[in-house]
C-alpha cells in the first residue's frame, strides 16, 4: 500500500500545475438585484461597503462577471436622464442618493480592477412592483399614462406600442453610450405572468397595428421579437463590444403543447405564455448569449434540472449558452443518490456533461457571500479554484491582440514587481483590457492552454511576484485579452523566487 501511495505522488509531481480539470474558458457570472431591498435604508457609504464586501467574496469564489440591476421598474440606479432615481435605492422614487453617487458607474470600475465584466441588467417592460405605492412625478407612467397598462398590481410598459419598444432602446443606447460596461442584460418579463382571470388589456392596440396577424398570440410573440431585434441593434450600432444576453424563464414550451420540439415538463412556457420566442432570437443571431433560468432541482415532478439542461443543450448552441442557478434550491435539496449531500455537485456534474454550456449565472450573489449551504466555499476550493477566461464570441470579433510590450521584472520599495506595456491599438478590436498570468516550474512544459497554470486576470500593466529567497527557477508568461476574450501569443520572462 505504501509504495502505491507513493508511486501516485509521483505521478502527481510529473502533472504541470497539478490541480482539477477545469475549463480554461468558462462564464462565471452573479446577479446582483436590488428589488430584494438589500440596499434600501443603508445609504451611500454603506451601501458602497456592502457591495466592496461581495465583490471581493465573489472574486475569491472564482466569479468573473457581475450582471447587475440597474433599472427594476422604468427607474435607474444611475443618474438617468430620463427616468427616476429607483426607491431601491434611496427608499424614495426620485431621490438621488446623498451624498451623491452613481452606482453604475462605481460597480464598472470595481469589477474592472478585479477582473470582473459588468453587465447592466434592466428589466424593459415593467413600470411599476407590486410592492411600489408612490411614484416620482417624471415617471413613465405619471407623464403617459395611455402607454402602459395596469396586471396583478404592476404596472407593464405596453409591448403593442411601438413608442414604448423605442423608448427602451433609448435607454438601453443612453447606458451604453455612457458607462465602460461590457454587458446589457435583460431578464424575463415582457408580457407580465399569467394571472388567472386576468386578461391583458390590448384590445386597441392590436385593431390598430396586428400588421396582417390575425392570431393575438402571434401579434404579442411579433411586438417581442421586433424589440429584441431592435434592441440588439440599437447596442451594438453604439459599441459593437457589448455582449447582449437575456436570461429567459426556464422551460421554451412543454412537449405537450409543442410534440416535436416541447420538453418533457408541464410548467410555464415562454413561448406560450410570455410570447417569448427565444429560440427565435438565438437562431437568427439577435442575441449574444442567453441564460435560461433553471431554478428547479433534479427530480421536480413538473420541471426536472437534468431535463431541462439536456434540453437547452441541445436547442440553443447557436449562441453561448449559460445556465441560470439558485444557489438557495441547489443547497436546500438533498442529492438523489446520497441524501446526506446537497444538488451542487451533481448539478455541476451534468454541466460538465454539456458539450453547449458555457458558463453559469448563479442567483443571487449574496446567497453566495454568505456561503449558503457553504456553496461559496465550493467554488473556491474546488469548481471555481483557478480564473477562467470569457468564452469567445468569434461571430463578433476572432482577431487576437498583439502582445504586452517590454516585460520585465523589476524591484521596488513595494517589492519585486513584473511590468510590462500595452500594446498600441488602431481600432476598438485591437484595444487591450486585461492580461494573463501563467506561472509555470522551470522544468514544465509551457502550456497557456492549462487553466490550472493562470496566476491571474488582471487589468493591470504590473503583478508583484511572490518573492522568497531567490532559490526557485519559474517561467512567468503574460498574454493580452481585448475586449471579446481574444488572447495573444505570450511572452516567456524566466524568473528567480
Amino acid at each position: 500500500m505504501k509504495r502505491l501511495i507513493f508511486l501516485f505522488l509521483i505521478f502527481l509531481l510529473l502533472i504541470p500545475c497539478f490541480g482539477q480539470a477545469q475549463n480554461k474558458r468558462e462564464f462565471r457570472g452573479a446577479w446582483i438585484q436590488c428589488v430584494n431591498g438589500q440596499f434600501q435604508g443603508l445609504g451611500s457609504q454603506r451601501i458602497k461597503q456592502m457591495l466592496t464586501s461581495q465583490l471581493n467574496e465573489l472574486q475569491r469564489d472564482g466569479v468573473n462577471a457581475i450582471i447587475f440591476q440597474v433599472r427594476a421598474e422604468c427607474d435607474a440606479l444611475y443618474a438617468s436622464p430620463y427616468e427616476p432615481w429607483s426607491r431601491f435605492l434611496t427608499g424614495q422614487q426620485g431621490l438621488a442618493p446623498q451624498p451623491f453617487w452613481d452606482p453604475l458607474e462605481w460597480m464598472v470600475k470595481e469589477c474592472h480592477k478585479r477582473g470582473m465584466e459588468l453587465h447592466a441588467w434592466i428589466n424593459p417592460f415593467r413600470a411599476k412592483t407590486k410592492s411600489t405605492s408612490t411614484l416620482a412625478s417624471n415617471h413613465i407612467a405619471i407623464l403617459h399614462p395611455e402607454r402602459v397598462f395596469s396586471y396583478d398590481g404592476q404596472f407593464i410598459l405596453n409591448p403593442g406600442q411601438a413608442v414604448n419598444r423605442e423608448f427602451i432602446c433609448r435607454i438601453a443606447t443612453d447606458i451604453v453610450k455612457r458607462y465602460d460596461i461590457d454587458g446589457f442584460h435583460i431578464d424575463d418579463y415582457f408580457y407580465p405572468y399569467p394571472v388567472a382571470g386576468s386578461m391583458i388589456p390590448d384590445d386597441k392596440e392590436y385593431a390598430e397595428s396586428r400588421n396582417g396577424i390575425n392570431n393575438r398570440d402571434d401579434w404579442r410573440r411579433y411586438n417581442v421579437n421586433l424589440f429584441i431585434k431592435q434592441l440588439s441593434d440599437s447596442i451594438h450600432s453604439v459599441k459593437p463590444w457589448v455582449k447582449f444576453g437575456v436570461s429567459p424563464f426556464g422551460i421554451y414550451r412543454n412537449k405537450a403543447n409543442a410534440p416535436l420540439i416541447g420538453s418533457e415538463t408541464r410548467g410555464l412556457q415562454n413561448y406560450d405564455d410570455l410570447y417569448a420566442d427565444v429560440l427565435l432570437w438565438v437562431n437568427n443571431g439577435w442575441v449574444d448569449y442567453s441564460v435560461p433560468q433553471l431554478y428547479w432541482q433534479i427530480g421536480h415532478p413538473t420541471a426536472d434540472y437534468a431535463t431541462l439542461i439536456r434540453w437547452w443543450n441541445r436547442h440553443a448552441s447557436h449562441r453561448p449558452l449559460y445556465i441560470g442557478e439558485s444557489v438557495e434550491r441547489s443547497v436546500s435539496t438533498p442529492d438523489l443518490t446520497d441524501p446526506q449531500k446537497n444538488q451542487q455537485t451533481a448539478k455541476f456534474e451534468l454541466h460538465k456533461q454539456m458539450q453547449n454550456v458555457k458558463g453559469t449565472v448563479l442567483w443571487y450573489a449574496k446567497a453566495v457571500t454568505d456561503n449558503m449551504g457553504n456553496y461559496g466555499t465550493m467554488l473556491r476550493e474546488h469548481y471555481w479554484r483557478n480564473p477562467a477566461l470569457q468564452p469567445q464570441m468569434t461571430f463578433i470579433d476572432d482577431k487576437a491582440p498583439k502582445k504586452p510590450k517590454k516585460v520585465k521584472p523589476v524591484w521596488t520599495s513595494d517589492g519585486y514587481i513584473l511590468f510590462w506595456k500595452a500594446p498600441k491599438a488602431k481600432k476598438w478590436y485591437d484595444v487591450v483590457t486585461k492580461y494573463v498570468i501563467y506561472r509555470f516550474k522551470k522544468d514544465e512544459k509551457i502550456d497557456i492552454e492549462n487553466p490550472n497554470c493562470i496566476v491571474t486576470i488582471t487589468d493591470n500593466t504590473f503583478y508583484k511576484l511572490p518573492y522568497d529567497k531567490g532559490m526557485e527557477k519559474y517561467v512567468y508568461v503574460v498574454t493580452s485579452l481585448d475586449r471579446m476574450s481574444n488572447e495573444s501569443k505570450g511572452v516567456k520572462k524566466k524568473i528567480k523566487l
